[in-house]
């Protein structure tokens, strides 16, 4: 089989030549549609590279390190950036690279499009958009041998692994075309879809000014008109606020702001909507079947860009792989997202949970009690959907951010990248950094341990303003530790604790941070420096909201542990019919948010009983160094009061807001896996060994156990008896 062929060639009527974009590009040239310039590089270019440097074996290797059903999307994330780094660390052979240099230089002297076209892709019964990746404005023949490269990584991406099974993906046999097609910078673009996915009696022709991948990857809210299947006539016409494009730019895209004659007009005319729903029922009869159409219109020609079929409506409500596919955001996009996060979204969530905290539970009678614990659920169920729609996406900043590191600067780990995230002042970090100023007290004055041995806050004024200071921002960490109104503070406890061994360092000097962040910004030439240094600042900020925004989501929590306290106190020694019917739990239940394990696991988690003898377990480096102590096993969050200093954490998952016995910690150990948890987050802020990804970690680690953990290779070993 060729490596590359043209419309021309035999070749691209084989969807398992050239896959399912070039195919369905060569039947649209073949049938008279205006396609620009292409040529498809076949899936034999992918085998031969994959069999002549043996990374065949690494992909498996990066795939086969946990079952797929036990794999959150951090972790599939881990493993797709992992093998994105192997492909670009693999140089093409010289003679595989000659080849396709040679057959690609007809593309030498202008930008074009890199795209993915996997057989499985675009097909009737798979049309899954956005699995893979393309490239846009890509230029030189080294440049797009790169990015080929980067397309055939994506065969293995995140967003594809998601759907493996649909895609038939095995190492051993799948492969991966590309089709390499001149850009054409039209000045409207836009998406038809011959079927609406929420109508069938409707097409929809979606249009922006500038390039399509401002719609595609929604950084442009497009134009939008709805129009009748059987009769063309355009029912509706939704009208955006147009303020900016994206633009070709150097070699990448822009987005840049619309002038007024263009933000103040539809970038189509009526009639050129019906050209544009022409063009789709055109390719619905090519077909025999609904298309969703690409296309542009340069210098008042109509290009087709790609064809698929519409992907089919009504999804299963239980699967959630849609809504991963949502959180990928483009640069601009994820931009306005922080500021919204920053400037209005945390502050009315801080601002909310400062009102509710001003409350006096104790004053309310018994029908205001009730209703305050109604008025706080709902608060929480607002701000957790709030939480999962904006908050969750940015975490994108930070593989975005990843991804361009790992292009320049090509590093052995593909995870090197997160050396520039730390010291973005984390409110967690900043809680803890308070609590050890407190312990330094306790250091510095003997007679303060001695009160808080009884539970008791020493009466000292420079200790009891700095914890009036930490109570005011972060609570008493009592709805956390699922403490009630019988326990002893949990402060207390933590504080002498903190005081009984040195403070720990924070992981990287500034110093340090500083030149990491030169060599990344060195590598940017002159004009896009100030794109890198937005790039690592978005990065930046998306690691601290990832911590942070959890934090304060936690203050909403703290109140609605407030009021449901107050109530078990009232209902314990007497029947109140305003508090009946509100499904109040009992002590040490309170804190839903922070469960680490399964309740129906918890047993497993205690000192004694039959002992599983591993003596080593294997999961995902995470936080560098090697360091070890008896194990403390955490299943339920009054479990945190009991943890020593110099322990090893051992959990299914760390919530943000338990991470305040982390600088306890020798090292970390977590069930849930990935190099965006919160466990591993705030183990690279103090340099803490951790290892992510331990199926089973809390019934295969029993309190007490000795445990050593390899925070470079990923391995547990566990002393075992006998």
């Amino acid at each position: 089989m060729k490596l590359v062929v043209t419309f021309a060639d035999e070749e691209t009527r084989d969807r398992d030549a050239v896959g399912g974009k070039g195919c369905a590009l060569a039947t649209l040239a073949a049938a008279g549609f205006t396609v620009p310039r292409t040529l498809c590089v076949t899936t034999e270019a992918y085998r031969r590279y994959l069999a002549a440097t043996g990374l065949g074996e690494r992909i498996a290797m990066a795939l086969g390190r946990k079952d797929f059903a036990d794999m959150r999307w951090e972790e599939f994330w881990d493993a797709a950036l992992r093998i994105r780094n192997l492909f670009l660390n693999t140089p093409l052979p010289s003679n595989l690279r000659e080849e396709l240099a040679g057959e690609l230089a007809p593309f030498a002297g202008m930008s074009v499009a890199v795209r993915s076209s996997a057989p499985a892709e675009d097909a009737v019964e798979a049309s899954f958009a956005g699995l893979f990746e393309s490239f846009v404005n890509v230029q030189g023949i080294e440049t797009i041998l790169d990015h080929i490269r980067l397309v055939w990584a994506s065969l293995w991406s995140d967003r594809a692994l998601l759907y493996r099974q649909e895609l038939g993906l095995r190492v051993g046999e799948s492969a991966m075309g590309v089709v390499v097609q001149e850009l054409v910078a039209g000045e409207r673009s836009g998406v038809v879809f011959g079927v609406s996915p929420d109508n069938p009696s409707l097409a929809v022709v979606e249009a922006v000014w500038g390039l399509n991948q401002g719609l595609v990857d929604g950084t442009v809210e497009p134009d939008r008109w709805a129009v009748a299947r059987e009769s063309g006539a355009i029912l509706t016409h939704f009208t955006p606020q147009r303020e900016a494009c994206l633009s070709p730019a150097g070699g990448r895209v822009a987005l840049i702001p619309l002038p007024t004659e263009r933000a103040d007009a539809p970038p189509l005319a009526e009639r050129e909507v019906e050209t544009v729903f022409a063009l789709v029922r055109a390719g619905e009869e090519l077909f025999g079947i609904p298309q969703d159409m690409e296309w542009t219109i340069h210098g008042g020609t109509l290009y087709t860009l790609q064809s698929r079929p519409v992907t089919s409506t009504g999804p299963d409500s239980d699967d959630l792989r849609p809504w991963y596919l949502s959180l990928h955001r483009s640069f601009d996009n994820l931009g306005a997202l922080r500021r919204h996060i920053e400037e209005e979204l945390l502050p009315a969530m801080e601002a909310e949970a400062a009102q509710l905290a001003a409350v006096d539970t104790a004053k309310l009678s018994d029908g205001e009690l009730a209703d305050a614990i109604r008025d706080r659920r709902e608060a929480r169920r607002c701000w957790e959907d709030a939480y999962r729609r904006d908050c969750i996406p940015m975490a994108h900043g930070i593989r975005l951010f990843g991804q361009v590191y790992n292009d320049l600067l090509r590093p052995d780990t593909p995870f090197a990248f997160m050396d520039l995230l730390v010291g973005t002042e984390m409110s967690a970090v900043e809680r803890n950094r308070m609590l050890e100023d407190l312990a330094d007290l306790v250091r510095q004055q003997p007679e303060l341990r001695e009160q808080l041995r009884h539970g008791i806050f020493p009466d000292d004024p420079e200790f009891g303003e700095q914890l009036a200071a930490f109570t005011a921002r972060f609570g008493d960490l009592g709805w956390i530790t699922g403490t009630t109104a019988d326990d002893a503070p949990p402060l207390a406890g933590l504080i002498m604790e903190l005081a009984s061994r040195p403070p720990r360092p924070v992981a990287v000097s500034a110093g340090e941070l500083t030149e990491r962040i030169a060599a990344f910004l060195s590598r940017f030439p002159p004009e896009e420096r100030r794109f890198g240094e937005n790039l690592l600042e978005l990065g930046r900020a998306a690691y601290r909201l990832r911590d942070n925004d959890n934090i304060i989501l936690g203050r909403i929590d703290a109140t609605l542990h407030a009021a449901i306290e107050e109530a078990r106190q009232r209902i314990s020694g007497r029947w109140s019919p305003d508090l009946e019917g509100l499904d109040i739990p009992g002590p040490g239940r309170i804190a839903k948010r922070v469960q680490p394990i399964r309740p129906n696991d918890a047993e497993h988690a205690a000192v004694g009983g039959p002992r599983v003898r591993v003596r080593q377990l294997v999961g995902q480096p995470a936080g560098r160094g090697i360091a070890g102590g008896p194990a403390r096993v955490i299943g339920h969050p009054e479990d945190l009061r009991s943890f020593r200093a110099g322990e090893v954490l051992i959990c299914d998952a760390v919530d943000p807001n338990m991470t305040f016995v982390v600088p306890l910690a020798a090292a970390i150990i977590e069930r849930r896996g990935g190099m965006l948890i919160h466990g591993a987050i705030i183990a690279r802020e103090y340099g803490i060994p951790c290892v992510t990804g331990i199926p089973g970690a809390v019934e295969r680690i029993r309190t007490g156990d000795a445990v050593t953990v390899d925070g470079y290779l990923g391995i547990v070993t566990v002393a075992t008896e006998g």
